[in-house]
């Protein structure tokens, strides 16, 4: 995982556009009042916006990455929306400040890539649409696939077709609600060729078709990024204890509370955005004990060394953890 060494925390930044790029997503630009440039960010880096209604969300930086003076994401408006994207709908407005974490990171473009496929579905074409551009501005050869229910829900379709500088790397697929009309991901990634990387964001459907399609390739190759976590088969929860080195504490944590929430219980500010094991935030140091892996942020790598945890959804598989806070 990468992030920018230069980024905001909490910083109030003013919504100076809004725009409706379909009937349901809506984009915005974010700037500081005096104009200045933002810190920079990389293809696939996202901003977690602190919302009025207390939630955290965050939301991919779809621009050319690099250095500007704004920030623009883009929203989908999630009739199962908790309460994040409703309230960017019908709550933010231009001239409004909202604070602003970031830029981050979680889902890179690897340096060692050869080629790229990039893969968005939906909303998720927002941080392959940087990744594109990167790749174009390196000179790196890509090809781009945007899957969506038709071009009408489908936002930048316009600029994707007539101004897009890679716009010849571009193939749309609207399947009208069937997956089969789609995207076929088995051919596409039936030939698994050295140095060549995926990159996937989007729908959980989307993704789990994609996942299982390139089972077969290198783990290191392939790059997901969700928006939610999926269903994740674990062990029936247990209680356990954790031992805080720093703070010298020694906390037990009931089969029905997370470590976060004992944490939280005891005093500890535990940063989190997402809560469900998809951001990265609260990953912690683990210095002894096995963690019971439940996120999806981690790679099968990173987890077989059980030397951090996502404290807000892992548990343990032994007794005791011990934590580096």
């Amino acid at each position: 995982m990468s992030n920018p060494m230069n980024t905001l925390d909490r910083q109030e930044l003013l919504v100076r556009a809004v725009k409706d790029e379909t009937p349901l997503i809506r984009s915005f630009e974010l700037v500081l009042d005096s104009g200045a440039e933002l810190p920079p960010f990389e293809a696939g880096a996202h901003l977690a916006i602190h919302l009025g209604n207390g939630l955290t969300r965050q939301y991919s930086l779809f621009d050319a990455p690099g250095t500007g003076c704004s920030y623009r994401v883009a929203v989908l408006k999630d009739a199962a929306s908790r309460g994040g994207s409703m309230y960017m709908h019908d709550e933010v407005q231009v001239g409004d400040r909202i604070r602003v974490t970031g830029p981050g990171n979680n889902f890179p473009l690897a340096e060692e890539a050869a080629t790229s496929v990039l893969i968005g579905g939906g909303i998720g074409v927002t941080p392959i649409l940087s990744m594109a551009l990167e790749l174009h501005r390196q000179g790196a050869e890509f090809e781009m696939h945007y899957c969506a229910r038709s071009a009408e829900d489908a936002a930048f379709v316009d600029w994707l077709r007539s101004e897009a500088p890679f716009r010849d790397r571009v193939q749309m697929h609207f399947d009208g609600g069937d997956p089969a009309r789609g995207l076929d991901v088995q051919a596409l990634l039936a030939e698994v060729i050295e140095g060549r990387h995926l990159y996937c964001c989007g729908p959980g459907g989307l993704m789990d078709a994609v996942e299982a399609a390139s089972s077969h390739w290198p783990a290191n190759a392939v790059h997901f990024e969700r928006f939610k976590a999926s269903v994740v088969a674990t062990a029936e929860n247990q209680p356990f204890s954790v031992y805080l080195s720093r703070s010298g504490l020694e906390l037990e944590v009931p089969a029905d509370k997370s470590v976060l929430r004992v944490l939280r219980e005891n005093g500890f500010d535990i940063n989190t955005l997402c809560e469900e094991g998809v951001c990265g935030s609260c990953l912690t140091d683990v210095l002894d004990g096995e963690p019971e892996h439940r996120d999806q942020i981690l790679s099968a790598d990173e987890k077989s060394l059980n030397d951090v945890m996502a404290v807000c959804c892992s548990r343990a598989k032994s007794s005791r953890l011990v934590l580096d806070l």
